[in-house]
């Protein structure tokens, strides 16, 4: 398959919303965001197709054109499980943003273009095998983040945009400062940004003990890491609905998979040496985004907090170095990118109709909104890991991934991770509670139970939360083997 396809479709979606009057912006981008869907859908049947007839090349379906040559970087493309794994998250929550915001009035046109351009830098970073080039793709991704909320967004929008870029692009610099220094670091004839190259050699330990915590501390601001994660409460409560979809759903998953892919798999040896403060650092957001939560009144704040404590599980499945840890972290990103979508939709959609985000506001929904509830109820038992669900099987594969490092200090950080499954349950049961029992609070001449735009957002998340719950074995085929590479280049084979 030409993976040129994957980020060419939202660049012409794009282009063609710009060209088109209002009226039709959106009717393109949900025509691309379909057309994206199924891209991804074929990709992975294709993938798994060379997979069942014996292709064991780590990376397939790679294309490479020279871009720099003399600055030793190339468009360099191709996929792994992971890769396809994060490509079908973004897809899902591409066409439920594009859903959510049908009845988008204010500068409909500008807003879909933007939205497109976000998936656009996604889908090119997930299948980058060149540094720079990922790198390329992180910073389109940054700018429409800032737009989305000093534009469209509530609030103190102009103070949490602001914040959200500054964080960010001080992630970016991390990031930029630690690749020219590897690169100016190494002999001339080894300079590259190429990654399969880059895994292939043994790249000094004095030199990776100083690259990679600048890589994934840069990586680790984009995925929430403690103490780096004050821009996500800010941002998301002031981001508009379809934006705080794709910065929880997919944007803190491109940290992720640069701390996984660009750090540890690349820097294996400085992965070891910093993993005990990776353990840490992952510890206090889990327990610390926990409590956080439990202290919030407004809905927003409670699913941005609550992500703070969801992410640090990757941090902690990435900084176990296991390969059933690795895994956990992996199912993790793809499971926190469908609920945190689905909460947040599922909050617009509510705070449309009641015009307020706080509980105590709120009582009785289920009575007038019984399918958008119900949806709240899903998104909150996914997210306090419900067996069945996706929660359960991307937290319950960190735990025991984690519990198999034998030493008391990675059982005593897992037991204190499992200990948080326990504030989430309370801060997730006391909300969801509040605002759909009790006698009816909500008075508004709209009373419709979502419209058909919203249902099919929520179906389309719901049915990724349901398919990696009830049946997760084929997403553990897929990662496998990509995890397993990265395992043994961890262990030096």
């Amino acid at each position: 398959m030409n993976l040129i396809l994957i980020i060419l479709i939202p660049l012409l979606t794009g282009l063609a919303i710009l060209g088109l009057n209002e009226k039709h912006a959106r009717t393109a981008a949900l025509a691309g965001a379909l057309v994206q869907l199924v891209l991804a859908l074929v990709l992975y049947a294709a993938f798994t197709q060379e997979r069942s007839i014996g292709n064991v090349f780590p990376i397939l379906f790679e294309q490479q054109y020279q871009w720099f040559p003399s600055l030793g970087f190339s468009f360099h493309i191709g996929v792994d499980g992971i890769s396809i794994a994060m490509i079908l998250l973004t897809a899902f929550v591409v066409i439920a943003g594009v859903l959510v915001s049908w009845n988008m009035e204010k500068m409909k046109k500008e807003f879909f273009f933007f939205l497109t351009l976000l998936g656009f830098g996604a889908y090119g970073f997930f299948i980058s095998l060149d540094l720079m080039v990922m790198f390329f793709f992180l910073e389109i991704a940054v700018i429409p983040k800032y737009l989305f909320i000093s534009i469209w967004g509530s609030g103190n929008k102009d103070y949490s945009a602001n914040k959200l870029a500054l964080m960010l692009m001080g992630g970016s610099a991390l990031i930029l400062i630690a690749l020219l220094g590897m690169y100016f670091s190494m002999p001339p004839e080894l300079r590259t940004f190429d990654m399969p190259k880059l895994a292939e050699m043994n790249i000094p330990f004095s030199l990776q003990r100083w690259v990679f915590p600048l890589i994934f501390t840069g990586f680790g601001i984009f995925t929430a890491m403690f103490p780096f994660h004050t821009w996500v409460p800010d941002g998301h409560s002031s981001a508009p609905t379809a934006g705080s979809m794709f910065l929880a759903g997919i944007s803190m998953k491109l940290g992720g998979y640069g701390c996984l892919r660009a750090a540890t798999y690349l820097f294996p040896e400085g992965a070891h040496e910093y993993s005990s403060i990776i353990i840490i650092l992952a510890s206090i957001a889990i327990i610390y985004g926990a409590f956080a939560t439990m202290m919030q009144k407004d809905l927003k704040y409670i699913n941005a907090y609550s992500s703070i404590s969801h992410c640090g599980f990757v941090l902690l499945g990435i900084g176990m170095l296991t390969k059933t840890a690795i895994t956990g972290a992996v199912f993790q990103m793809v499971s926190h990118g469908l609920m945190t979508a689905l909460f947040f939709a599922i909050i617009g959609m509510v705070y449309e109709r009641t015009h307020t985000r706080m509980v105590a506001d709120m009582g009785g929904l289920l009575k007038v909104m019984p399918f958008i509830i119900t949806t709240l109820y899903i998104a909150g038992f996914a997210s306090l890991g419900l067996p069945g669900l996706s929660g359960f099987v991307a937290e319950m594969t960190v735990f025991v991934g984690s519990w198999e490092n034998q030493t008391f200090f990675h059982r005593a950080a897992t037991v204190i991770a499992c200990a948080s499954i326990v504030v989430t349950a309370v801060y997730i049961l006391r909300a969801v509670g509040q605002v759909s029992m009790g006698p009816l609070k909500y008075s508004s001449d709209q009373k419709d139970d979502g419209r058909w735009n919203e249902k099919w957002a929520a179906v389309i998340l719901i049915a990724g939360i349901l398919l990696m719950g009830l049946a997760p074995f084929w997403l553990n085929d897929l990662v496998s083997p990509g995890v397993e590479v990265i395992t043994n280049k961890l262990a030096g084979k």
